[in-house]
């Protein structure tokens, strides 16, 4: 009890030193509450359950505590490891029987207890900013007996809060911007710091703003950290950013607290507090006379203080009586400067001075700072024109004239004619741009600008000619200018009309009188203004044309017609006839054309040789593209032949030395039924003995099987030969029998399918002519060699493509 009471009265007297029992008071009586009565709680649980363990029948009785302790507190980086209170059963006697055990945070690591007295030691330095308080259970436990004394209680050790934290700015850095001229009290930035000490406890964490930098312009609420302006009027233009320093401090700004400051850039936005105003009252500009439209002249500023849009002006001229829209002024929006230009052509010995008035005016007022008329200004423009020697000027940009191709060398086209337009009017001299005039057409007069014809025209050769005139000073400039005068020349006849093309007219033999034979046209090189006209007609002879007549159609055309209708090769090839075509110019001209017309014989379609040479496969009908598709397929047939005759002598080859047997089955009167087989042997003879394979045969492993189930085959169809009275060639039976034999052949792999056609007829006797077949008359004779014979040898179709091979019956 001793030491605890030593504790508590370092703790007593640590609380006087640091003024602040009443608060600390009320910590340690909220801290004592959740212990207390959570202890009583966790207790009388215990309790109960012990109670409940005994099957003690009082369950709700309340015990009363026995643990002694007051609340424990630890300050916050304390390097010296101490003791910070005890814990006792109000059952401990001294006499050690007791054992105190510690468990819950920090229990082992932060603290310990001793376990004969409950003292509880610190084991480290604390940071109450990194944990405030502690929550650990306490046992009492008979060392004897190693039952409980006491319930498990629980308690808290608070850790007490002093002032190691340095108070930070948050959100940094800041920036704000308020329009000038604004009134004093705008807000311009909220400035917020936070302190990691315990606010509930003391003045560690209450905070004082302050201005260190800023003053008078701005202030700052000391609570709040708002800063406000405190200077009425500031002008952008005087000074447009300012730089204010805030410092907020613990501790309510008493001495032995921290602090730290941060800076806000306050920036003045812009407002059209000023209007435009020109540096000069007169702006004096120089031009040549010779400037080109759209030329600078030059350039006026009027200076505003404002910035952005309400720096923006616009800027008009005012011209003087005399003279208006010479020049304009337009707006440069990058430097807002006045551009003056040319809008007119100058003239020196017209004009030489231009004195007008120049306006600017802002694009946005505000009438809050300025009345209207602040945001205009004036002054004046004086434009000197200077003088230039210039080339001689033509009284016409361009010239154009007519002159007839026919026009003699030396007639007078036209005339041209430039002036120098400077005082001193300096003679000028004419000439032709050779470089430019290919033809060499027309000359000039150098003295009076007179255009002459140098040389014969033809309109047919070049309807147009383009001559460039240059007028040049005979100073020591020798300034000069050009102008493009244009001929046309006129059309007269002077060309004879002809025929369109050469024509080859033909006649057909079988022509009747009064048809058209060839429809003509003509043309001419000359252009007359009313259109072409063109007259067709014969030659005039003594004797009317008995064979041929031309038909004018009066419309440029004209056609020639057959006069009669016996025109045959035999009697003439070809007839010559003269045909005059003249126009109607003035005076007409004519030529005259001998066409040549053939007499062909045209085929059907009226279509004649060209030249009227006919072949003598034309003469037959045949035309060219058929004798030549005759001609390929002949030679495509001659080579099919060379390979027939190849593959057949090979095939002969592979047959020699193999015998074929016919054998024919009875029939009965009423039926005839005959297996063809069809071979050759070397030499191309038939032969009835033997069936011939294309290929030579192998040993067939059933041979005798087959040749029995022939014989059951051959019975068969005898059978069904007698009854064949009874049934047709529809019959089931019939049907039956032939696809039997068809699976047979496609099976069986040792058949040859090259060489045997096996054929069966069946033939009714239902007819009233009776059988037309060759078979009946057939004598069926004993089986016996053949051959010897000379068979009756059929020509059948080459399905071998050989042209040798019989068929024989």
């Amino acid at each position: 009890m001793g030491s605890a009471e030593e504790i508590q009265m370092e703790m007593h007297g640590w609380s006087v030193k640091m003024s602040i029992s009443r608060v600390l008071a009320m910590v340690t009586v909220f801290s004592m509450i959740p212990g207390g009565v959570l202890s009583d709680i966790r207790g009388t649980k215990g309790l109960e359950a012990q109670q409940m363990a005994q099957g003690s029948t009082h369950l709700h009785r309340r015990l009363k505590r026995g643990w002694i302790w007051k609340q424990l507190f630890v300050p916050e980086e304390d390097p010296t490891l101490r003791v910070i209170g005890q814990l006792k059963s109000d059952s401990d006697r001294g006499e050690f029987s007791i054992k105190y055990i510690l468990s819950g945070e920090g229990a082992g690591d932060v603290f310990e207890i001793d376990e004969y007295s409950g003292e509880i030691r610190t084991l480290k330095k604390l940071d109450r900013e990194e944990k405030a308080f502690y929550v650990l259970q306490a046992q009492a436990i008979n060392r004897r007996s190693n039952e409980p004394e006491e319930p498990q209680s629980e308690f808290i050790i608070t850790v007490q809060d002093i002032n190691d934290n340095v108070p930070q700015f948050q959100n940094e850095p800041y920036v704000s911007s308020i329009p000038e001229m604004c009134p004093m009290g705008t807000t311009v930035a909220q400035v917020t710091a936070t302190d990691a000490d315990d606010p509930m406890f003391g003045n560690n964490a209450k905070l004082i703003y302050t201005i260190l930098q800023g003053e008078p312009y701005f202030s700052v609420e000391p609570k709040t950290g708002i800063i406000v302006t405190s200077w009425p009027n500031m002008d952008r233009e005087a000074r447009e950013e300012y730089l204010v320093v805030v410092q907020v401090k613990d501790m309510l700004g008493l001495s032995g607290g921290y602090s730290s400051s941060t800076t806000v850039t306050v920036s003045l936005t812009d407002v059209n507090d000023n209007g435009p105003t020109f540096q000069h009252h007169l702006y004096t500009f120089a031009v040549p006379e010779n400037a080109a439209l759209g030329t600078t002249v030059g350039r006026i500023m009027a200076q505003d203080g404002d910035t952005g849009t309400n720096a923006r002006m616009t800027y008009s001229l005012e011209d003087d009586l005399e003279e208006s829209s010479t020049f304009i002024i337009q707006t440069d929006p990058v430097t807002q400067e006045g551009v003056v230009l040319l809008a007119k052509p100058l003239d020196y010995e017209t004009k030489r001075r231009f004195v007008m008035a120049a306006e600017a005016v802002n694009d946005h007022v505000d009438t809050r700072f300025l009345p209207l008329e602040e945001f205009t200004d004036r002054t004046t423009l004086k434009i000197i024109v200077q003088d230039v020697d210039e080339p001689p000027v033509f009284l016409s940009p361009l010239y154009e004239w007519k002159v007839p191709e026919n026009a003699a060398v030396g007639t007078v086209v036209g005339s041209v004619s430039a002036r120098d337009t400077d005082t001193v009017n300096n003679p000028i001299r004419y000439s032709i741009d050779k470089r430019r005039d290919t033809t060499k057409a027309f000359k000039i007069d150098p003295n009076n600008g007179t255009i002459t014809v140098a040389k014969a025209l033809d309109r047919e050769t070049s309807n147009w000619h383009n001559v460039t005139v240059e007028a040049k000073e005979t100073t020591q400039n020798h300034l000069s200018s050009s102008v493009v005068v244009f001929v046309k020349v006129l059309d007269i006849n002077d060309n004879v009309p002809r025929l369109a093309r050469d024509y080859q007219p033909y006649i057909c033999e079988g022509t009747q009188a009064g048809q058209l034979i060839q429809l003509l046209n003509a043309v001419d090189p000359d252009d007359p203004v009313e259109g072409h006209h063109f007259y067709f007609s014969m030659v005039p002879e003594k004797h009317i044309n008995p064979n041929f007549t031309i038909r004018d159609n009066q419309d440029n055309t004209a056609g020639i017609v057959a006069r009669r209708s016996t025109f045959t090769r035999k009697d003439r090839t070809q007839y010559l006839l003269p045909v005059v075509v003249a126009d109607s110019g003035s005076p007409a001209l004519s030529s005259t054309t001998t066409l040549t017309i053939s007499v062909c014989s045209c085929q059907p379609a009226g279509h004649c040789p060209t030249g009227g040479v006919e072949a003598l496969a034309l003469s037959m009908g045949v035309s060219l593209q058929t004798l030549l598709g005759l001609l390929v397929c002949l030679v495509t047939l001659t080579v099919l032949s060379v390979l027939m005759l190849m593959l057949r002598r090979h095939r002969r080859k592979q047959q020699e030395g193999l015998e074929v047997e016919v054998k024919e089955l009875e029939l009965p009167e009423t039926v005839s039924q005959k297996v063809l087989y069809y071979g050759e042997l070397g030499g191309g003879r038939a032969n009835l003995d033997f069936c011939q394979p294309v290929v030579p045969l192998r040993p067939h492993p059933r041979r005798k099987e087959r040749r029995l189930r022939r014989e059951d085959v051959r019975a068969s169809i005898r059978m069904s030969l007698r009854e064949s009275h009874l049934i047709g060639p529809e019959d089931d039976v019939f049907r039956q029998f032939i696809l039997d034999r068809l699976a047979e052949a496609d099976q069986d792999p040792y058949v040859p399918p090259f060489d045997c056609l096996r054929t069966y007829a069946y033939e009714g006797s239902g007819s009233p002519t009776g059988s037309l077949s060759s078979l009946d008359s057939l004598e069926l004779l004993p089986e016996q060699p053949v051959r010897n014979s000379r068979p009756c040898l059929v020509r059948l179709t080459p399905w071998y493509g050989g042209g040798e091979e019989d068929t024989i019956f």
